[in-house]
C-alpha cells in the first residue's frame, strides 16, 4: 500500500481543490470525508493525476494510509466541527504528528488547540488560505501559523502549490500558533474595506455621475491596467458587463450583503488592542446595514431616498479608490503590528505582502510597494511613515477628499470613503482634539491629564475649591 505525503479531510469545495493541486504536483494525497459520495467524485476526476489520489472511507483506515510523522490537513467548518474531530482523531495519531485547519478559525481557538495538543506532542498547524477555489485549484496564497517542525513538514508541499509571484511562491511560515490565522483574518478585513470603497465607487459614478453600468465596468478595466491594477478591480469590471436580455445582471442582486465573520474579528480584536479599524468596520457596518432592506425600504419612503448628482471627475475617483486602498493597508499592517507585540509574534511585515501579491483575494500592484516600503525602509514601523507610500498617499488624498466631500453632500452613502479621510485627517494632526476630551473626563471623573508644560499627573482648576 502506498503511504500519502499527505491526508485531507473535507472534500468539499476547498479541500478537494486542494487535494487536485497536491495531486498535480506530485504528491500522494489521501482523502476521506464524512460523505462518501464525495470521495468517488474526487477519485473519478483525479483519473490523469496517476493514481496519486487514495480515497478511503474509513478513519482509521485513512490514518494507517499516511507516512510518519503524520500531516492531514482539514478542511471542515471552524468551531465546534474541529473541536470535535480533534478528539475524535488525536487518538488514532503518535508523537511528531500534525493537524493543520485551514479553514477561516478564530486564532483563539487555533491558540487554544495549539496549546493542548503541544502536551500530548502533537503539532496544530492554523492555516489562512485565500485565492476562492480557483485559487486552491491552481495556486492558493497561504499563511501559515505552527511550529518548526510542522513548518519543515509542510513546505515542500506548500511551496509546490502556492500561487507564484515571479516565481516566488505566495506562501510563509508567519509564526507559531494562531499567527497564520491571525494574518488571514486581517487580510479578509482588508478585503471588506476595498469591496466596500468599490461599491461606493460605483454607486457613486451610476447615482451621481449618471453613468451606465457597463461604462463603468469599462472604466474598472481601464483602470485595472494601471496604479489600480488588482483582483478585485478586475472582477468588478467583468462583473458588470453581464447582460440579462436588456437588463444588466447586476441590477437583477438583491442589495443584501452576506459575511462569515472575519471582518468583524478583525474590528473587535483591533479594538481589544487599542487599535482602529475604521474602514474595516465600516465595511462590517455597511453589509450589516445592507441586510435590513426591509427598514431600509420603509426610511426612504419617510425621508426620501433621493441621491443628487455630483460633480466630481474620474480621475478624483480613481484617486479616490488609490487614496483609501493605502489607508486601508494601512490599518490592516497596524493591526498586525499590533499583535505582533501582543502576542509575541515574528511577523515579517514585508514578507506578509510579498505572499498577498498573488493567489489572494486582495492581491494588487499596490503590494509590491508595500514590501518594497517594509524592505528599503527597516525602521519604518507604521506604514504611512514609508516616503514612496507618503508620496503616493499625497498625489491621491485631494481626489479622495473631493469624491468624499461630494458623497456627503449628494446623500451618497459611502462609510468607507468618508471614513478613509477622517482616518487620514486624525493621523496627520500633531495636535488634535483629545485635550478637550481629557479636561471633560477630568471634570466629571476626577481622572486627571497630562500637562504640555508640566511633569506628572494633574487636574484642572475646576477641582480647586474641592481641595
Amino acid at each position: 500500500m502506498v503511504r500519502a505525503d499527505i491526508g485531507i479531510y473535507g472534500l468539499g469545495t476547498m479541500g478537494s481543490a486542494l487535494a487536485l493541486n497536491l495531486a498535480e504536483k506530485g504528491f500522494d494525497v489521501a482523502v476521506t470525508n464524512r460523505d462518501a459520495d464525495e470521495i468517488f467524485d474526487i477519485m473519478r476526476e483525479a483519473d490523469a493525476l496517476a493514481g496519486k489520489l487514495h480515497g478511503h472511507e474509513a478513519l482509521a483506515d485513512f490514518i494507517v494510509g499516511l507516512k510518519t510523522p503524520r500531516v492531514i490537513l482539514f478542511m471542515i467548518p471552524s468551531g465546534t466541527p474541529m473541536d470535535a474531530m480533534i478528539e475524535m482523531v488525536a487518538p488514532l495519531l503518535q508523537a511528531g504528528d500534525t493537524i493543520i485547519d485551514g479553514g477561516n478559525a478564530n486564532f483563539h481557538d487555533t491558540r487554544r488547540r495549539a496549546a493542548a495538543l503541544a502536551e500530548v506532542d502533537l503539532h496544530f498547524v492554523g492555516m489562512g488560505v485565500s485565492g476562492g477555489e480557483k485559487g486552491a485549484r491552481h495556486g492558493p496564497s497561504m499563511m501559515v501559523g505552527g511550529t518548526a517542525h510542522s513548518w519543515e513538514q509542510l513546505e515542500p508541499m506548500l511551496r509546490a502549490i502556492a500561487a507564484r509571484y515571479e516565481g516566488d511562491p505566495c506562501v510563509a511560515h508567519l509564526g507559531p500558533d494562531g499567527a497564520g490565522h491571525f494574518v488571514k483574518t486581517v487580510h479578509n478585513g482588508i478585503e471588506y474595506a476595498d469591496m466596500q470603497m468599490i461599491a461606493e465607487a460605483y454607486a457613486i459614478m451610476r447615482f451621481g455621475l449618471g453613468m451606465r453600468a457597463g461604462d463603468i465596468g469599462a472604466q474598472f478595466e481601464a483602470w485595472n491596467k494601471g496604479p489600480l491594477r488588482s483582483y478585485l478591480m478586475e472582477i468588478t469590471g467583468e462583473i458588470l458587463s453581464y447582460e440579462d436580455g436588456d437588463v444588466l445582471f447586476v441590477d437583477l442582486i438583491r442589495d443584501t450583503a452576506g459575511q462569515k465573520g472575519t471582518g468583524r474579528w478583525t474590528v473587535i480584536e483591533a479594538l481589544q488592542m487599542g487599535q482602529s479599524a475604521s474602514m474595516i468596520e465600516a465595511a462590517v457596518a455597511a453589509r450589516s446595514w445592507s441586510s435590513e432592506k426591509d427598514l431600509r425600504e420603509r426610511l426612504a419612503a419617510q425621508y426620501g431616498a433621493q441621491r443628487e448628482a455630483v460633480s466630481v471627475s474620474l480621475e478624483q475617483v480613481e484617486q479616490a479608490l488609490m487614496a483609501g486602498r493605502i489607508l486601508g493597508y494601512a490599518q490592516g499592517f497596524r493591526i498586525l503590528q499590533q499583535a505582533a507585540e501582543a502576542y509575541d509574534w515574528p511577523l515579517d511585515f514585508a514578507r506578509i505582502a510579498q505572499i498577498w501579491r498573488a493567489g489572494c483575494i486582495i492581491r494588487s500592484a499596490l503590494l509590491d510597494d508595500i514590501a518594497e516600503a517594509y524592505t528599503a525602509h527597516s525602521g519604518v514601523r507604521q506604514l504611512l511613515e514609508a516616503p514612496k507610500i507618503a508620496g503616493k498617499l499625497k498625489g491621491a488624498m485631494p481626489g479622495l477628499r473631493a469624491v468624499a466631500g461630494a458623497a456627503l453632500s449628494g446623500g451618497h452613502a459611502a462609510p468607507a470613503l468618508t471614513g478613509a479621510v477622517g482616518f487620514y485627517d486624525s493621523m496627520r494632526q500633531g495636535s488634535g482634539t483629545a485635550n478637550i476630551i481629557q479636561a471633560q473626563r477630568d471634570f466629571f471623573g476626577q481622572h486627571g491629564f497630562e500637562r504640555l508644560d508640566q511633569e506628572g499627573r494633574h487636574h484642572g482648576p475646576w477641582w480647586e475649591s474641592e481641595a
